[in-house]
């Protein structure tokens, strides 16, 4: 059963996880989603899902503005040979979201735990972390320490691990 941004903002007000949600049009893009984040205080996310050629798959999380070079990040994250991006119907099938709505948040979908979650190292800079609560359509803004306790409480503990260049996040 794949959960709703509803369903998804309900569990975190049940782990006593205090958050900040605002809606706003939908945005595909780090670009489209500029004018949102001047409002909006703390570290803005962008999130790669990704496959191995042994069909593992990966979700980074990263500040919005981090360059990560994909032909090298395999041998951060432990991935078997290069990485590509994983397909619409995958992201959909494993994490219950749709390109463009891929968010740290979305693991609470993946029961099977088929998803390795990384978090780029520098995003954890930010006191507040905003990411999507399962849609495009909303910013949720979460404190770096519950981001992690909630990625723990679905089973997701993630890898820290800079993936970005060096000297690349704003």
């Amino acid at each position: 059963m794949i959960l709703s941004p509803h369903d998804l903002l309900q569990t975190l007000k049940d782990l006593n996880i205090e958050t900040i949600t605002h809606e706003h049009e939908a945005v595909f893009t780090v670009e489209e989603s500029s004018k949102i984040k001047q409002d909006i205080p703390g570290g803005h996310t962008k999130n790669l899902f990704l496959k191995d050629k042994k069909g593992n798959y990966f979700l980074i999380v990263a500040e919005g503005t981090a360059s990560i070079k994909l032909n090298s990040v395999h041998g951060l994250i432990g991935a078997k040979g290069r990485v590509s991006f994983g397909n619409p119907e995958a992201l959909m099938e494993l994490l219950g979201v749709k390109p463009g709505s891929v968010t740290a948040f979305a693991p609470i979908n993946d029961v099977n735990n088929q998803v390795s979650v990384i978090i780029d190292k520098p995003l954890l800079d930010y006191d507040l972390i905003n990411c999507h609560p399962l849609t495009n359509e909303m910013t949720t803004t979460i404190t770096r320490q519950d981001l992690l306790k909630f990625l723990e409480h679905v089973k997701h503990k993630p890898q820290i691990v800079q993936v970005s260049e060096a000297g690349e996040n704003a």
